[in-house]
């Protein structure tokens, strides 16, 4: 659900379009133009789970920069919740980026020294919760992820694990309506990835928009759609059957 009053979207139902690119385009301007997409188009629907993929080079991170706002595209249109990002300042992506999206990184992205706590709090700083109501969001983000019992110990003593989950109740502090996962077991065991992707998971059974950036087969299956990039195109994007082995690990 988008929360905020004040935002500057309209808020979509369970069948409407929340992400639209229409032929999408990025070059990177250097001694030689390099094209890291050359014109991908498609829908994303409210709560769906969409599985992103491509070799090294495919324009995939390229592609989640764009949607996620850290980055314009060279040509195309794109539109999240039925407005032009071309009509919006940078003041006002940032505004949108804290309020209705949620980020999970490999590298985590957290504050060594800091607690959990202040780590999942970080969001909500510019918030107009009151400092009673951002104590509560924040201990019930922090416990949805199991962490309760490290909520004041500094990250950097966590686990790759645990830090992986501090991340994610950072990312869903604010109860975002998309949340975008960049290669969120990267840096993970195995048994931890798995963790990871539960919450993941359930985030998106509860209705949260989930976009996942990764290489790995095992984590892509969690997602219900797989967009295959390649060489700045789409390749594919098809529904993801659990049990399709066509689905490859992608370095």
């Amino acid at each position: 659900m988008i929360k905020s009053t004040t935002s500057v979207f309209v808020q979509t139902t369970m069948s409407e379009v929340i992400i639209r690119v229409k032929n999408l385009k990025k070059d990177y301007l250097g001694d030689v133009i390099t094209t890291a997409l050359g014109g991908v188009s498609f829908d994303i629907r409210k709560g769906e789970f969409v599985s992103v993929m491509g070799p090294s080079g495919s324009g995939k991170s390229t592609l989640l920069h764009i949607l996620s706002f850290l980055d314009r595209p060279s040509d195309g249109e794109y539109t999240f919740s039925g407005k032009s990002i071309q009509e919006l300042n940078d003041n006002q992506l940032a505004f949108v980026r804290n309020e209705e999206m949620g980020f999970v990184f490999q590298a985590f992205n957290l504050l060594a020294r800091s607690t959990v706590y202040e780590n999942v709090e970080l969001p909500l700083i510019y918030s107009k919760m009151s400092v009673s109501e951002r104590k509560e969001t924040v201990e019930k983000a922090v416990a949805s992820v199991g962490l309760s019992d490290k909520l004041l110990m500094p990250a950097g003593k966590l686990s790759g694990g645990q830090k992986q989950r501090v991340a994610i109740a950072r990312a869903l502090v604010n109860n975002p309506p998309v949340i975008f996962a960049d290669e969120p077991t990267g840096n993970l065991d195995s048994k931890s990835g798995m963790q990871v992707m539960q919450i993941l998971k359930d985030l998106h059974a509860k209705g949260h928009t989930i976009i996942l950036v990764t290489h790995e087969t095992y984590t892509a299956q969690f997602g219900d759609r797989l967009i295959l990039l390649k060489d700045g195109f789409i390749e594919k994007d098809e529904p993801i059957v659990k049990s399709d082995k066509k689905i490859t690990t992608l370095k």
